[in-house]
């Protein structure tokens, strides 16, 4: 059975949105650089450091908290609480999905590494 937990988001500097049964998935990847070289033995890799972390938040929503959630979307760069840390971050969304007949709504957030 999947945890639902609860997240926040704001745009910018308004309001906190609290967002009651939150699913949440979250991807984070390293940069590996991997060098081979002709006549030699093996390969050398270079670990550059990890990636913005990618969170995927799915939960159910009605029409006016699409309304809401899409304004933050179109109104820029929004701040994000990781709910697994606990620590307020700056965000992109890079898309967001609803569906009106379920009311199931799709949020994808970049963490912006500052």
């Amino acid at each position: 059975m999947p945890r639902e937990l609860t997240c926040y988001i704001r745009s910018g500097d308004g309001e906190w949105i609290q967002l009651d049964g939150c699913r949440v998935h979250v991807s984070i990847k390293r940069r590996l650089q991997r060098r081979i070289e002709r006549g030699g033995e093996g390969d050398d890799m270079e670990d550059e450091g990890s990636e913005s972390a990618v969170y995927t938040i799915r939960l159910n929503v009605d029409e006016p908290g699409y309304k809401k959630l899409e304004s933050i979307f179109r109104a820029g760069q929004p701040h994000f609480i990781d709910p697994f840390l606990d620590r307020e971050m700056k965000a992109a969304i890079s898309e967001i999905e609803y569906d009106a007949s379920t009311g199931e709504f799709k949020m994808v957030l970049i963490e912006d590494i500052i």
